[in-house]
């Protein structure tokens, strides 16, 4: 009885998500969903559970009152609990005569019938266990030290009363948190230098699927969509699965180049505030450039401004969308690096009939994103808690930086780097081609150090293979040298 309870629940003591009596919950639920506890099978007695688990009767007598009363378990007067019925349906593969495991008839013929295969693009590979490796140098991942835990707690709990939760549960069809687009229009947008009213805002699920949502709304038949080189590797797979003809525009020290090619676009989608992944800022000067060449031919221009409000060691320079005075700019940015990325929530700054379409669009695909996290959102940047983390965030992330600028030479002296005032990610360039990256990212993944390869970015397979990028928001400042060290000892053999 011991081992068999101690197997089922395994998770419960060696787990660490949750409190105790919630993993034991989760536990006796998971196993009763999948039939390791069969209906009308009788649980040990509190006392004996708690003894095998090694954890207190209390909380052991809890958790399986609170199951009693959510319908998982069933008490039974002097007899003890048993597992109720929970009315399961049944499999159909198994009413079959088919053995056990057989797969139904056309599975093989599924890759037929795929109109595309977004599998096969070469996207940027980050393992899904990351945070458990000591030298995470990874962008777009954040440190979860640094998150505001005590001032998100505080908002989601104002939101979560009886009165909170009327404001955001109901559907509202296509319509966002209008608390959360007036904190949008009063303290964030302001920062990037945007004036904007709340019908030039819609939410979404991060700036990718803002992202997604311009490129399925403008990328038609016939258009020329205009794409930086490198660049991020999911907005040209978006362009791959739309008709639009990709246009690849090069870029040099100051971002996307201005030339023939960029004029002969309908739509040019480009990351002026740091270019991905190299990092550069385009000057002033260029984007005043690009703003006219966008009025001279008629041209639309997509904005990712996607860590640019992270912090400023310098002078930031404001939003392309700042210069836009007759409505061309769409501007995308998130809170997924400043917050944290698991929060999804992003937004779209743009003319009101562009948002219109692009609000009867998403409401096609998901209707709204989850109204609670919009209103926990609105209620951290009211507060004044969002002003306080960029600052705290801000200062940490400086640090990093400085640590990662004065290491670098000294273990990976071969190597030439590049990072504008504000990234917080190297761009890592081997002129002695010591190998492919694809391979080092591999050999220092080893070593418990994460990269990433430079190869995805770019549009011709190869042509990063001396490349790779180096993020600093994901790993803590004490763990930058050594990381480093061990990278540079993979590099030199």
């Amino acid at each position: 009885m011991t081992a068999m309870w101690t197997h089922i629940l395994a998770n419960v003591t060696e787990g660490d998500g949750g409190t105790l009596q919630t993993r034991l919950r989760e536990g006796l639920v998971r196993a009763i969903e999948e039939g390791l506890l069969r209906v009308g099978m009788r649980l040990p007695s509190s006392r004996a559970l708690a003894a095998s688990l090694g954890i207190s009767r209390n909380t052991t007598v809890l958790a399986l009152e609170r199951l009693v009363e959510e319908g998982y378990l069933v008490a039974r007067d002097r007899s003890g609990l048993y597992v109720a019925d929970l009315g399961h349906v049944a499999d159909p593969m198994t009413s079959r005569d088919a053995p056990p495991g057989e797969k139904p008839a056309g599975h093989n013929s599924w890759h037929s019938r795929f109109a595309v295969r977004p599998s096969l693009f070469r996207h940027i590979s980050k393992p899904a266990n990351w945070a458990d490796y000591p030298y995470p140098f990874l962008f777009g991942q954040s440190d979860p030290a640094l998150f505001p835990l005590q001032e998100w707690r505080e908002c989601v709990r104002m939101t979560s009363g009886a009165a909170g939760v009327s404001l955001w549960a109901a559907d509202t069809i296509d319509e966002d948190d209008p608390k959360l687009i007036e904190q949008l229009c009063l303290h964030v947008l302001p920062r990037r230098g945007i004036r904007a009213v709340p019908d030039e805002v819609m939410i979404t699920l991060g700036a990718q699927q803002a992202l997604s949502l311009v490129i399925r709304l403008l990328a038609g038949a016939g258009r020329r969509v205009g794409l930086e080189n490198p660049s991020y590797p999911d907005v040209r797979h978006m362009l791959a699965i739309e008709p639009c003809r990709s246009v690849i525009l090069d870029i040099d020290e100051e971002g996307l180049k201005i030339g023939p090619d960029a004029a002969s676009c309908d739509v040019i989608i480009t990351t002026p505030g740091h270019q991905c992944p190299t990092t550069a800022i385009m000057p002033l000067s260029r984007r005043q450039a690009l703003m006219d060449l966008a009025a001279r031919h008629d041209l639309i221009l997509v904005e990712d401004d996607y860590d640019t409000a992270l912090f400023e060691e310098e002078l930031a320079l404001p939003a392309l969308k700042s210069l836009d005075i007759d409505g061309r700019v769409i501007h995308i940015s998130s809170f997924s690096k400043v917050i944290a990325p698991g929060l999804r929530i992003g937004y779209v700054v743009a003319s009101r009939p562009l948002i219109d379409e692009l609000r009867a669009l998403r409401r096609l695909i998901l209707r709204h994103p989850p109204r609670n996290n919009q209103r926990a959102l609105a209620q951290f940047i009211a507060l004044g808690h969002y002003r306080t983390h960029l600052r705290r965030m801000g200062r940490i992330l400086h640090d990093r930086a400085r640590m990662m600028e004065e290491m670098l030479p000294r273990y990976l002296p071969l190597c030439r780097w590049r990072r504008d005032p504000g990234a917080t990610s190297f761009w890592v360039r081997d002129p002695q081609h010591l190998g492919d990256s694809v391979q080092l990212a591999a050999m220092a993944r080893a070593q418990g150090v994460l990269i990433e390869p430079g190869d995805p970015f770019f549009v011709t397979p190869g042509t990063g293979r001396s490349m790779f990028r180096l993020g600093f928001a994901s790993i803590d400042a004490s763990r930058i040298e050594e990381g480093l060290r061990r990278l540079g000892a993979v590099m030199t053999g």
